[in-house]
């Protein structure tokens, strides 16, 4: 399964997948998670729900998408707490990570459920200032994808509804 970080879905709001342009892409992310392919977490909804826009009335419209921190997920915080305080990272960039942070309790979540991280973040071993999902996935045996791939090892199709599109 994919589990689905903030930038992903803010991203393709602002960008790719705006929800006047691409409906689509909205109604097939409705569908995988039926299916069980993609999903996100509740901290996740949190912020997306701070925001007052169509991403956010659909985060609230599809609570169903969004999971629970579950028991199984803590078993894995002192672990990643352990990786995050032994490498270099500034204090400030350790506080952000750690706790409820989204991002913390999102490489937690898809390491206990064996999940795909989508992301737009790229791994950057050599930063400091901030903790970023592909080096903590790295570090706790977790993938990650981006949404393109997570499109493509899918079989998404994106088809245009019936009927003309004008220019």
């Amino acid at each position: 399964m994919y589990l689905i970080d903030a930038n992903v879905l803010i991203e393709d709001k602002n960008r790719y997948y705006a929800f006047d342009i691409a409906p689509g892409f909205w109604a097939w992310l409705d569908q995988a998670h039926r299916q069980s392919l993609a999903c996100s977490i509740d901290a996740v909804r949190d912020e997306l729900l701070e925001g007052d826009d169509e991403l956010a009335a659909w985060a609230h419209a599809n609570a169903a998408f969004f999971r629970a921190v579950d028991q199984g997920t803590t078993r894995h915080f002192g672990d990643l707490t352990a990786w995050a305080t032994s490498r270099s990272f500034t204090p400030a960039a350790l506080a952000e990570f750690t706790g409820t942070n989204a991002d913390y309790l999102l490489v937690a979540y898809a390491r206990e459920h064996q999940h795909t991280v989508v992301t737009h973040e790229r791994s950057q071993p050599n930063a400091r200032a901030r903790v970023l999902i592909p080096d903590a996935c790295l570090a706790m045996g977790v993938g990650t994808t981006d949404t393109f791939q997570m499109l493509r090892q899918t079989g998404a199709r994106l088809d245009l509804s019936a009927g003309t599109s004008t220019p």
